[in-house]
């Protein structure tokens, strides 16, 4: 018997929520069956408010997609991953207290010339797109995301980065009077993340602005936050206010926490426990179905070449 596997690429566009499906906040209850109350879904009255409203939704940039249905905007609003607001997943109304008007987002380190962007004329620069991405967290549960944004390489195009720029690190906010999270001394804060310039300039790094046509609620990292999706969902540092080049390794939040558990590169790898646990599967949020994890996440046809003279680098931690 012939079975066909599809490389990870090649994914069915009928598989993806329909954008006149997924914009209209009661066909999303209706079409996934989830009962779920509107009540869970953010207000659209506040994305009005947004002052780059008018942006989305944007085009669909189709050469990125996704081989299962897109995970309802209600499961992923609710479901994050956010320190700053608590160490549980459920911190959507907590988070809703940041303040992201007026925000303020600075490039500075080894470039040309420092550059502070208001958000709304940083977003404004840049061409917006929308992208179906794979999300996989480190704790072997995973989504699937239509993320509104642009590429990482053109925000390293527009800071103009001096030659020995060798990683690009970003910082998100520090607010402990809004962040109850960040009150707790024991945790590196503000929350740090990085990569290589190789890696900030490869077609899949992308800056997220919005999600499901609006822009991105704040649970899910308002108002501006990466999206690498070969890597681990903690590599995907959120609510960002500066992004510094640098010739020096930077040691992100987790990596500092906890080296032996949560390494600087973080790529997805099946084979590649984590010390406590298996990677093998992960569990979709959305139908709490177990599914295998594919090397890179799936991607590994566009980042694999990335590591390939890292052969004494925990790649996979």
């Amino acid at each position: 018997m012939l079975i066909k596997r599809p490389r990870g690429w090649e994914i069915p566009e009928r598989l993806a929520t329909p954008e006149s499906v997924y914009l209209n906040r009661r066909q999303i209850l209706a079409a996934g069956g989830f009962g779920l109350a509107l009540s869970a879904l953010p207000d659209p009255a506040a994305a009005e408010t947004d002052p780059t409203a008018d942006l989305y939704p944007a085009p669909r940039n189709s050469k990125y997609t996704i081989e299962r249905p897109v995970t309802p905007e209600a499961t992923n609003v609710n479901y994050n991953n956010f320190y700053e607001f608590g160490t549980h997943k459920n911190i959507a109304a907590a988070a809703d207290a940041l303040p992201i008007r007026p925000w303020e987002v600075k490039i500075d380190g080894l470039v040309e010339q420092e550059q502070t962007f208001a958000i709304d004329d940083l977003i404004r620069k840049m061409p917006l797109e929308e992208r179906l991405y794979r999300h996989r967290c480190v704790e072997a549960w995973s989504m699937t995301v239509p993320w509104t944004g642009f590429a990482l390489a053109d925000l390293v195009k527009l800071a103009k980065p001096l030659g020995d720029a060798a990683y690009l690190r970003m910082e998100t906010f520090m607010m402990p009077d809004v962040a109850s999270g960040q009150k707790q001394i024991w945790y590196p804060w503000p929350y740090v993340e990085g990569v290589t310039m190789a890696e900030a300039t490869n077609e899949l790094a992308f800056i997220v602005t919005g999600a499901y046509g609006k822009p991105v609620a704040k649970s899910m990292g308002a108002p501006l936050r990466l999206h690498l999706p070969w890597k681990y969902g903690f590599k995907s540092i959120k609510s960002i206010v500066r992004f510094t080049f640098t010739d020096e390794r930077p040691v992100s939040f987790w990596e500092d926490l906890g080296p032996e558990e949560y390494g600087f590169w973080a790529n997805v790898n099946p084979e590649v426990p984590h010390p406590r646990w298996s990677q093998a599967m992960e569990r979709d949020i959305a139908t709490n179905e177990s599914i295998p994890t594919k090397l890179f996440n799936g991607y590994a046809e566009y980042v694999a070449g990335l590591y390939t003279d890292l052969t004494d680098e925990p790649l996979y931690m």
